[in-house]
């Protein structure tokens, strides 16, 4: 993954619960609900329908 911008990560929160996201692997995981979100071609895809949920 391209690595994303500290400042951009910082601001960056769940738009499921609004809780704030870590960087694992390829994709963003939500630290309040655990959503996991996709990151594509460096662009994180902050949708619900988009992400998928923890094992």
């Amino acid at each position: 993954m391209s690595e994303l911008d500290p400042d951009l990560l910082a601001i960056i929160v769940c738009p499921a619960c609004r809780a704030g996201v870590s960087v694992e692997g390829e994709e963003l995981v939500c630290q309040g609900c655990g959503l996991i979100y996709p990151v594509r071609d460096g662009i994180p895809v902050l949708l619900v329908d988009e992400a998928r949920k923890p094992a």
